[in-house]
């Protein structure tokens, strides 16, 4: 019996983005309660905030100092609590990341970890001691280098991100009645659930086992540090334990690696673990090897994508409702994945809201995506927030690349271009603030709110169609058959009881014909231009439509 999660339209806000109410440059709590009205009306139903624990920002809240707190920087725990309640009278749930693998190493914790190894903390970190002072084996970190951070001649710490983020141990009891505490404060606060950040990562395999490869270097591992079985072991208890607190709480798990199948046992009504969990497995990339050029654009590999998607549509079929997203606060927005001309742009991004979030599943709409943002260069390249590039960029420049190109290259690779303010209106900075936002870069478009408002033909109001249409009981629990099309056609069914619809979405600079096999359909909602010839739909470039029909029993 699957979860009653099919009707939740989710809504990711990165907080330091969405608005800012006190002329600081930096969004907050505030600024998200000033646009709840806007986010009633766009058709969500569910917020998440991505971290506002007080953190030294190194991974922008994902290093958490203290999760009792909330930065001053996002906000007070008055300002917390008046969009809790707020939101809840719009009929709006609100839900937190959690950040469950790691801590900041200002976090109290490491601190007396670090400075007593006597200390009961100590075992709430992962350490290795090697005689010769060599780091304990050959595993990378994901923001590069090795997963080992020295702190003597011979003792080591594990982080799996930044050296400034060790990871907990999560084998300690004792942790794990830490995370449950944190879990039961914030719902004790009103909050509805959470996201699980890097959850797939909380169990590593013995420290001994080295890559074998023959490669120098530390090397990237998963299989070393990714869905373990132990994992499900301590997801299940911490998520019945905190069951006992909030009966309903809503839980998105972050299981960017997971197949299909570790999909399934994570969201598997039966195991009562997570409502849903976001795989990165989706957005199937085309190889580019004709270009030396580090930061080529990556466009999708359409086939691949509907493979993947296809997968995820079946393989959860009698269970949780997969995740439907574009984007995310980790990746370049989903536009930087296509050529396509400015006046086209916010066709494509309605087509491409059609084409995923009427599928079977529960919508994930990141912040501004409604207005067809773009990620865009930052004004300048520490901006981005990540070394490795350096050493890519002076050997771009090295190869003849002009410095318009590597930044237009950056802003098509790196997820911090992805972060940039939204666009409300034309005011200063778009509506975001009065002051300079703490981050900077060109505008994503011309697009605003206020511009978008009272046009029927534009991306926000073709979102606002789709997210009425994702309410009907057809495109929450009909059957979904995802069709053989050529690559640029991606078209699939959705049927329920006497219900059938049919959804076309043309992801082509031209137009596309595709077969109507059967008769009595009619349109129900079209984004861009169509026409039907007897048997046959002429689909406009960039366009879509979704048809409907009582189905013949």
């Amino acid at each position: 019996m699957a979860k009653n999660d099919g009707n939740t339209v989710i809504y990711q806000i990165y907080p330091k983005s969405f608005q800012d109410s006190n002329g600081d440059g930096i969004g907050d709590l505030n600024g998200i309660t000033q646009r709840l009205e806007y986010l009633k009306n766009l058709g969500v139903n569910m917020l998440w905030l991505n971290p506002i624990y007080l953190s030294p920002q190194i991974d922008n809240g994902y290093d958490v100092q203290n999760y009792y707190q909330i930065d001053e920087i996002i906000g007070t725990f008055q300002d917390f609590r008046n969009l809790i309640k707020e939101a809840h009278k719009k009929n709006i749930k609100v839900i937190l990341d959690f950040v469950m693998n790691h801590t900041s190493d200002q976090h109290e914790w490491f601190q007396k970890a670090l400075t007593d190894k006597n200390s009961k903390y100590h075992d709430y970190y992962l350490w290795q001691s090697t005689p010769d002072g060599k780091v304990p084996n050959n595993w990378a970190s994901f923001f590069g280098g090795s997963v080992w951070e020295k702190v003597n001649d011979h003792d080591f710490y594990f982080h799996l991100f930044d050296k400034k983020m060790p990871d907990l141990n999560w084998h300690n009891p004792d942790v794990r009645k830490e995370m449950v505490k944190i879990a039961k404060f914030w719902l004790e606060q009103g909050v509805d659930g959470f996201r699980l950040d890097a959850f797939i990562h909380i169990v590593k395999a013995p420290f001994s086992q080295d890559v074998l490869i023959d490669k120098r270097g530390p090397q990237i591992v998963e299989e070393y540090y990714a869905n373990l079985p132990q994992v499900q072991d301590y997801l299940s208890e911490f998520i019945e334990n905190i069951k006992k607190i909030k009966k309903d709480v809503f839980i998105l798990g972050e299981a960017a690696s997971a197949n299909v199948n570790l999909g399934f046992d994570y969201t598997n009504p039966k195991n009562d673990m997570c409502n849903s969990v976001v795989t990165f497995r989706y957005l199937k990339e085309k190889n580019n090897l004709q270009d030396y050029f580090k930061f080529n654009k990556k466009y999708l590999d359409m086939q691949l994508v509907k493979k993947e998607i296809s997968k995820w549509q079946h393989g959860l079929a009698e269970g949780a409702y997969p995740t439907l997203y574009w984007n995310n606060h980790d990746m370049p927005r989903i536009l930087s994945r296509f050529s396509v001309g400015k006046n086209m742009r916010q066709r494509l991004a309605i087509t491409l809201a059609t084409l995923m979030y009427l599928q079977r599943g529960i919508p994930c709409i990141y912040y501004g995506e409604e207005l067809a943002m773009r990620s865009q260069p930052l004004n300048n390249y520490q901006a981005y927030e990540d070394e490795s590039i350096f050493p890519d960029i002076a050997d771009a420049k090295k190869h003849g690349y002009s410095d318009r190109r590597i930044r237009q290259g950056l802003a098509d690779n790196q997820k911090m271009s992805a972060r940039l303010p939204m666009q409300w209106d034309d005011s200063k900075n778009y509506g975001f603030t009065t002051k300079t936002p703490w981050l900077k870069g060109r505008a994503s478009s011309v697009t605003t709110v206020a511009k978008e408002e009272n046009d029927s033909n534009s991306c926000l109001n073709g979102y606002r169609k789709v997210l009425q249409l994702k309410k009907e009981k057809l495109f929450i629990d009909g059957v979904c058959i995802i069709l053989k099309t050529k690559k640029d056609i991606y078209a699939y069914t959705r049927e329920l009881d006497n219900r059938k619809a049919l959804v076309i979405c043309n992801l082509n600079s031209k137009e596309q014909r595709f077969p109507l096999n059967e008769d009595d359909y009619k349109p129900v909602f079209c984004n861009g231009d169509y026409e039907i010839q007897g048997h046959e739909i002429i689909l406009g470039k960039y366009s879509s439509l979704v048809l409907e029909r009582e189905s013949r029993v």
